[in-house]
């Protein structure tokens, strides 16, 4: 017949009767005369703040909840972020909601989310939070790279380095990464005719990097394709138009030929060539076989000019020595006898002196 009900200091009761909400109820002991079993005390904690029941609706707009509880009635395109102590707890979609004030303290933003990308300078403790991933997208930019923003389909901006996040089910987001360092192409396997009609295999290196993210990835479907295809044409184009022999006597002018064709070409692209160059060259066998040939022959020709000089200048050297000897007789006999020194070691010297001549007088010596 009688019901007793105790509540907490930390507690609340809700009161209902044959179903309906009739209100709160204080921390205490409650006595209630409920012959009929009617009477119904649902007692709620308010260490917990957040109020959650199926009657939520029927208990806001009862008004028993005024200064007691913080109450949001949020729309389709609304969002809140929860404090609750001075610490972030949750975000909260769109829905009615009521926060228990009197034993928590509890902070609530409410923030339109029609502006996809959400700007907040606790950022980084949101995307970290519960239910952080069932409502944001979290995107990190790294070092060295940028972030181009499209929503819908649409450009948005161009994102530095960090991280971001976006409402879902607002609109389409994509955030594609765009490196801007340096980059090096090979170009390689580039069989090529010259223009005395002499096949050559290139293998070619271009450095590049993105100038412009957006033009990058709206210019062309893949711009790395792109400026190898230009790359491609500005070869055939260059050492096209030269002879063989052109072409290997100056590879640095065709380098930078290159390097400007082609880096006016991709300059629409977004991209920026830093250098560009020619790494390898291979001729065919037959080629390289008579090209070989050709220049053992050039050697040959240079290593005996280079013997014909030296003999000119030795006989020039012996003219010149003989007519020093002719006109002094003493610096002769001087020279005859430095030949006998050299001759000496061996194991017998013959030795022929005069005076006036070797064929004067003759000394055998054993």
């Amino acid at each position: 017949m009688f019901k007793t009900i105790k509540i907490r200091s930390y507690e609340i009761g809700l009161h209902f009767r044959d179903g309906e909400f009739k209100g709160l109820l204080g921390a205490g002991r409650h006595w209630f005369f409920d012959p009929l079993a009617k009477v119904k005390i649902e007692v709620v904690s308010q260490r917990a703040p957040w109020l959650t029941h199926e009657k939520i609706d029927v208990i806001v707009k009862s008004g028993a909840l005024k200064d007691r509880a913080v109450v949001l009635d949020l729309k389709d395109h609304e969002r809140a972020l929860v404090w609750v102590e001075g610490r972030f707890s949750h975000i909260l979609p769109p829905g009615l909601y009521a926060y228990w004030t009197t034993f928590k303290q509890v902070a609530v933003e409410v923030i339109d989310a029609r502006k996809v990308r959400i700007e907040h300078k606790d950022l980084q403790v949101i995307v970290r939070s519960a239910m952080a991933e069932r409502l944001l997208d979290a995107y990190a930019v790294e070092q060295g790279k940028v972030g181009v923003l499209f929503e819908d389909g649409r450009y948005v901006e161009t994102l530095s380095p960090g991280k971001y996040a976006f409402w879902k089910n607002v609109a389409k987001v994509a955030l594609v990464p765009v490196d801007l360092r340096e980059t090096m192409l090979d170009i390689g396997g580039q069989e090529i005719m010259t223009a005395d009609k002499v096949t050559l295999r290139l293998n070619a290196v271009a450095t590049f990097r993105v100038a412009d993210a957006h033009r990058a990835l709206s210019a062309a479907d893949d711009a790395r394709q792109a400026l190898y295809r230009e790359a491609q044409l500005a070869l055939r184009a260059v050492i096209g138009a030269r002879e063989l022999d052109q072409f290997l006597a100056d590879k640095d002018t065709v380098a930078k030929e290159l390097e400007t064709i082609v880096r006016q070409r991709v300059a629409a692209l977004g991209l920026e060539v830093v250098s560009m160059g020619i790494r390898d060259v291979i001729l065919p066998g037959d080629m390289k076989d008579l090209m070989n040939k050709v220049t053992e022959a050039k050697k040959a020709a240079e290593a005996n000019l280079i013997v014909r000089r030296e003999e000119t200048a030795a006989m020039r050297s012996q003219a010149n020595t003989a007519k020093v000897l002719e006109g002094n007789p003493t610096l002769m006999r001087l020279r005859e006898l430095e030949v006998l020194e050299r001759v000496a070691i061996s194991g017998k010297l013959n030795v022929v002196l005069g005076e006036k001549g070797l064929a004067e007088r003759v000394v055998n010596l054993l």
